[in-house]
């Protein structure tokens, strides 16, 4: 597969793999930026990440301060879950049967509203946790009918050969937001208080919804059978995932990777008794703070991402160097020790999620591509929350970090072992 080539099949010159040397040879790729379509669904990303964070602090903040209970926080977070999961896979069948600018358009538009109605009850202090937990739900699953259509519309914004420039760099800003999102919304909390999150957050997404207006129109291709998005066509997606190896490996590698081995659950707990001494509050902080951070600096530096050809292999061996590396922080008795560890792993995530993203946009094909990132967005959402109950769990039994190591090494193992066993992805290449 030539990757100078456009999703049209026409060669794209602009497409060619820069020469560059030097440090210049692992500094990020920009190339998708020169494309006016992808620059701006980077741009409205960009706002996206940081003003969700906004919310996604004030949520739980303000679920606390009315009950009191760090349990309703959590019933909370499972609110939003479930709509999340069911209008992403819905959302992905949608994607594939419609202009995906459309459904961007409408998705992001809903997103703001419900920012707007967050603001609106907060300012009147209503203190309902009943009318939070709805507006959640809601949220997510505007958020669950957007996130497959975006995704999905990279393929058709540039051309196979900057894919995965096209995905470090959303990637990057995705994590970037959630470093300095948080940090954002504990400064602005005491200026200008906690409904202005949401306001702040409603007015972004304006800015958001005026990028995705001016994207070209993204109707099916030309020849793709009209259908609607129904149970039918999500029951085809899983069936074409099941009859393409490549594509199941992908979504089990990062089962692996997150049910196996996030260790974030007992971060707590960690914080609380392992590295006691360096204050609680500074490593709870740096714990949260460390795999963002390993995963922006790796899209930073990523480079190297469009030259490398053997996209299943960088999967496979990100998710080994993931479970190496929060086994090492499982070890780890210093905490600038465990925290170079989680940075390493934060670097092994971003490796990981380009090139799985890169799979499942040049594997499938354009009518699937909306499923695929609808199951995609389920498993990146759902396995961090699982692995909060297992290692909470195993914490629990064990010790966290006899729990943490033990979930690494099972990581390295289960990798491992599934490659060698279905030498699909192994021998996937571009």
């Amino acid at each position: 597969m030539d990757t100078s080539e456009s999703t049209t099949g026409q060669r794209d010159p602009e497409a060619e793999t820069p020469k560059r040397r030097g440090w210049r040879r692992w500094a990020m790729d920009t190339r998708p930026l020169r494309r006016p379509a992808y620059r701006r669904l980077w741009v409205s990303t960009i706002v996206t990440a940081v003003g969700s964070q906004l919310t996604a602090v004030a949520v739980p903040k303000q679920i606390y301060d009315i009950t009191g209970s760090s349990a309703w926080v959590g019933a909370a977070s499972m609110a939003g879950f479930v709509p999340l999961v069911v209008f992403a896979l819905w959302g992905g069948a949608i994607a594939d049967t419609m202009d995906r600018r459309k459904l961007l358009l409408i998705t992001n538009s809903g997103i703001a509203v419900t920012s707007l109605l967050f603001w609106l009850q907060a300012f009147a202090g209503l203190e309902s946790v009943a009318a939070l937990m709805v507006l959640l739900a809601l949220q997510q699953a505007f958020w669950g009918l957007n996130a497959p259509a975006r995704n999905a519309s990279i393929a058709r914004l540039v051309p196979a050969g900057e894919l995965p420039a096209a995905n470090a760099l959303g990637s990057t800003v995705m994590q970037t937001g959630q470093v300095a999102g948080p940090l954002l919304a504990g400064a602005l909390i005491p200026v200008v208080g906690l409904p202005e999150l949401y306001l702040i957050d409603a007015l972004a997404l304006c800015v958001t919804v005026w990028a995705v207006y001016r994207l070209p129109s993204l109707p099916p291709l030309a020849g793709t059978a009209l259908r609607r998005a129904g149970v039918k066509e999500i029951a085809a997606g899983f069936r074409y995932i099941s009859g393409h190896t490549v594509l199941l490996l992908s979504f089990l590698a990062d089962i692996v990777a997150m049910v196996l081995g996030m260790p974030r659950a007992l971060f707590p707990q960690l914080a609380a008794q392992t590295y006691a001494p360096y204050g609680e509050g500074l490593a709870l902080g740096l714990l949260f703070a460390a795999i963002p951070i390993g995963a922006v600096l790796g899209g930073l530096f990523s480079g190297t991402f469009s030259r490398a050809r053997r996209h299943g292999l960088m999967v496979i061996g990100a998710v080994v160097v993931w479970g190496v590396a929060i086994t090492g922080f499982g070890l780890s008795s210093s905490l600038w020790v465990a925290v170079v560890f989680l940075v390493v792993a934060g670097v092994a995530d971003m490796v990981s999620m380009v090139f799985r993203g890169v799979i499942l946009l040049s594997a499938a094909t354009d009518e699937m591509r909306g499923r695929m990132q609808g199951v995609f967005t389920v498993v990146v959402a759902g396995g961090p929350r699982l692995a909060d109950v297992l290692h909470g769990t195993a914490g629990s039994a064990f010790g966290p970090r006899t729990a943490v190591a033990g979930g690494g090494l099972l990581v390295v193992f289960v990798m491992l072992a599934l490659a060698a066993a279905v030498p699909a992805l192994r021998r996937y290449r571009v």
